[in-house]
C-alpha cells in the first residue's frame, strides 16, 4: 500500500535532476557560484530558517517523551524505579486487567520498539517520495491516532495497537528530522541547528518526567499521559503546512521555481542565486547512474556506511543506557529520591547538549565526539571502579552517582 521495499539485488534509481534543469542555467550557475559569493559578504541570517527548524524538533521532543515512557515501563520490568514515574506500569496494568502477565507487561513495552524499527525501515522511502514536509505529517498522523487508543482502550489489545503506531511514528520521524535540518539550515548554523534535535529529546524526557508525578496519586493518569503526547503531535502535523519544503528535494524533483522560492524563504532574497549555484555543483558532483542497495554493504559505499553505522552503534553502546535504567537505583541507595535523581539526569544531559550547542560550529564535530566518547569512557570506569568497592560505605556510591551524572 506504501512503497514496497525491494531486496538488496534490485536498483535505486536517482532523481535525475539534470534532465530537468535547464543547461544554460547549469551554465549561469558555474558564474554565479564565482561571482555571487562575491557579492555577498554577510551569511544569510538566521532567523529566517529557525521557526522552520523548531517546528521540526518537535518529532525529537516527541521521541523523548515517549523514549522517557517506555524506558520507564522497562525500569520496572527490571524491579527499578520507573525513570518517568512511579509504577505506571502497574496502573495501566490494573485498570486494563492484566496485572501480574508479565508476557503482557513486557508487550505493551516492547511493542513500541517494534512499530519504530519498521517506521525506521520506511521513513528514506516516504521522505523521498512524498517530500519533507509530508513525510513529517505521515509520522504524525500514526502518533496522533495511537495516543489516542491508547488514552481511551479499555483492553490489552487496543493499549498493544496504540503504542505500535506511536512506534511507527517515531520510526519514520528522526531521521527526517536529521535530513531535513541538514538540507534547511544555512551552512554556519548547521551544527547548532542538528544540537537543537537532542536538546529536543531531553526536554521530551524531563517533560515526562512532570507530567508523569501524578500518577501513583490519581487514578488513571496514565491516559493523562497519552492524550498529553497527541498535542505536538497536532501541532506538528498542523505546522508542518507553513514550514518550507526542502529545497535539495524539490531540486531533484525538477522543480527549481519552487526551490528558490523555499531558498528566499529560509535564507532571504539576497542569497537564493548562490544557494541554488551551490546546489547546482553538489547536484554535477552526484552519479546519475543507477546504484546498487549492496554497494552499500560493499565497494565505493561502503567505509561511509560503515563508519557512520559504527558511530551510531558505539554510541549505543557507551552506557547511555545503563545510566537511563540503573540511575534511580544508584541514586536511591545514596539516599536520594527517584524524583531528583531522574530531574538530576535529565538536567545533566540537557546540560551537555547545550554545550554541544555551543560548541559544534566552533570546534568541529570530531574533536566533540572524540570528547564525548572520552567522557562515557570515563563514567563507565568510575562506575566499574564503584562496584569493586561496594563495600566500602558510601564513598563508593558517591563514585557511582559522579559517573552517573558525568
Amino acid at each position: 500500500m506504501w512503497i514496497r521495499l525491494r531486496d538488496s539485488s534490485s536498483t535505486y534509481k536517482r532523481m535525475p535532476s539534470r534532465e530537468y534543469a535547464n543547461p544554460v542555467d547549469i551554465e549561469e550557475n558555474s558564474a554565479l557560484l564565482q561571482n555571487g559569493m562575491d557579492q555577498e559578504t554577510s551569511s544569510p541570517s538566521w532567523k529566517l530558517s529557525v521557526p522552520h527548524v523548531l517546528v521540526a524538533t518537535l518529532v525529537a521532543f516527541l521521541f523523548g517523551y515517549h523514549m522517557g515512557f517506555a524506558l520507564c515501563l522497562e525500569v520496572l520490568l527490571l524491579s527499578a524505579i520507573s525513570l518517568v514515574v512511579n509504577e505506571p506500569l502497574e496502573s495501566i496494568s490494573t485498570d486494563l486487567g492484566f496485572s501480574g502477565n508479565t508476557l503482557a507487561e513486557g508487550l505493551v513495552v516492547s511493542t513500541c520498539l517494534a512499530g519504530a524499527f519498521v517506521g525506521s525501515l520506511l521513513s528514506g522511502w516516504i521522505a523521498d517520495g512524498v517530500g519533507r514536509r509530508k513525510a513529517f505529517q505521515l509520522c504524525a498522523l500514526p502518533m496522533i491516532i495511537g495516543a489516542s487508543i491508547s488514552a481511551m482502550t479499555n483492553n490489552l489489545e487496543g493499549m498493544l495497537l496504540g503504542r505500535f503506531l506511536v512506534g511507527t511514528g517515531l520510526g519514520v520521524g528522526p531521521p527526517v528530522t536529521s535530513l531535513y535540518v541538514t538540507e534547511i539550515s544555512p551552512a554556519f548554523v548547521r551544527g547548532t541547528y542538528g544540537s537543537f534535535i537532542q536538546i529536543a529529546t531531553c526536554l521530551g524526557l524531563i517533560g515526562a518526567l512532570f507530567i508523569g508525578m501524578p500518577v501513583k496519586n490519581t487514578a488513571g493518569w496514565w491516559r493523562v499521559c497519552f492524550w498529553v503526547s497527541a498535542i505536538p503531535a497536532a501541532i506538528l502535523a498542523l505546522a508542518m503546512v507553513f514550514c518550507a519544503e526542502s529545497p535539495h528535494w524539490l531540486y531533484k524533483r525538477g522543480r527549481i521555481a519552487e526551490a528558490e522560492a523555499e531558498f528566499e524563504k529560509l535564507l532571504g532574497g539576497s542569497h537564493v542565486k548562490s544557494a541554488m549555484a551551490e546546489l547546482s555543483k553538489s547536484d554535477r558532483g552526484d552519479e546519475t547512474d543507477s546504484m546498487k542497495f549492496s554497494e552499500l554493504l560493499y565497494g565505493r559505499h561502503f567505509r561511509v556506511v560503515f563508519i557512520g553505522s559504527t558511530l551510531f552503534a558505539l554510541q549505543q553502546l557507551s552506557g547511555i543506557n545503563a545510566v537511563f535504567y540503573f540511575s534511580s537505583t544508584v541514586f536511591r541507595s545514596a539516599g536520594v529520591s527517584s524524583n531528583l535523581a531522574n530531574i538530576f539526569v535529565g538536567i545533566a544531559n540537557l546540560l551537555g547538549s547545550i554545550i554541544a550547542l555551543i560548541l559544534m560550529d566552533k570546534l568541529g564535530r570530531k574533536v566533540l565526539l572524540m570528547w564525548s566518547f572520552s567522557g562515557m569512557a570515563l563514567s563507565m570506569a568510575l562506575q566499574v571502579t564503584a562496584a569493586g568497592l561496594s563495600g566500602s560505605g558510601s564513598g563508593a556510591l558517591y563514585l557511582s552517582v559522579g559517573g552517573m551524572l558525568l
